[in-house]
């Protein structure tokens, strides 16, 4: 994978497409857990009219540990990412989960660096946790393994290590499909990259519990898309109205039989809308 040195932090990244063209950034989910490989084998499908760019986020994946992990500063390396890959040229941004939480700090703090903004299963302030507790317990019966005090511990800055960060993961997996496969789940928990230091900066009080875009919603000018599974637990539908309702002229897609991957589980779906949205 190819790397850049960007502000002191090395990012790992994928690209596809060809340099002239019109360049889309893709922003992971997964707070200290994900990476760029989910979204980059969904969007990477788009290179036939677009470059995309998907990197691990700073202090995820195979990206480098360089504090700070604030959500400034990583909606602030979506901007050199841009400049540094499209000199003066506006981008498009995609961001999913805890990425459509940069994307949209990115699209209040610089405004008029992204000609298009793409939200996938994502919030607009912390308080999207009332409601993903609540349907957690609603659906404890799929998650045996899963205790109460685990889910507040994952929410918190108080997990103690990878190991346990990586067990807690394993044990959340079946809130995320409806058609959970448990060996896949694994593997996937088994060999992903984890980091608890970059999440327990992101979750401490000061920083999380002070996130809140709502009020600078109506700044959003772009054309936006917006896409939900109907069944996403963590970042349910009525979170994606809440961002619809705030920004004008927002387009906004709860896809069906779809839970918190959307993107992944329903991309013959979802695709599609994205190409004509992306021509407005």
């Amino acid at each position: 994978m190819p790397t850049v040195t960007i502000d002191g932090a090395t990012f790992n990244y994928a690209v596809a497409g060809e340099e002239n063209k019109r360049t889309i950034f893709t922003l992971h989910g997964g707070r200290g857990a994900g990476d760029h490989k989910s979204d980059f084998a969904t969007y990477s499908k788009l290179a036939d009219e677009y470059r995309v760019i998907s990197f691990d986020q700073r202090g995820h994946g195979k990206s480098s540990e360089t504090p700070p992990f604030t959500f400034n500063q990583l909606a602030d390396d979506v901007e050199l990412m841009r400049k540094h890959f499209c000199g003066d040229d506006q981008c498009i941004v995609i961001g999913g989960s805890f990425g459509g939480f940069i994307a949209l700090t990115y699209a209040v703090r610089h405004p008029g660096s992204y000609s298009h903004l793409v939200l996938r299963g994502t919030a607009p302030s912390f308080q999207t946790e009332v409601e993903a507790i609540e349907i957690m317990k609603e659906r404890a019966h799929r998650v045996p393994s899963l205790t109460p005090e685990m889910i507040d511990k994952l929410f918190s800055d108080r997990v103690e290590s990878d190991l346990e960060f990586r067990l807690i993961w394993l044990a959340m997996q079946p809130l995320y499909s409806e058609n959970f496969n448990a060996q896949a789940a694994f593997e996937r928990t088994r060999d992903m990259d984890v980091h608890v230091w970059p999440h327990n900066d992101l979750y401490k009080k000061e920083e999380w519990e002070q996130w809140d875009v709502r009020p600078q919603l109506d700044k959003i000018t772009a054309p936006t898309f917006i896409m939900v599974g109907e069944n996403d637990w963590i970042c349910p539908p009525s979170q994606s109205q809440a961002i619809k309702d705030g920004i004008p002229h927002a387009e906004l897609h709860v896809v069906p039989d779809a839970n918190h991957a959307v993107h992944a589980q329903k991309s013959e779906v979802v695709l599609p809308l994205l190409r004509t949205f992306l021509k407005t």
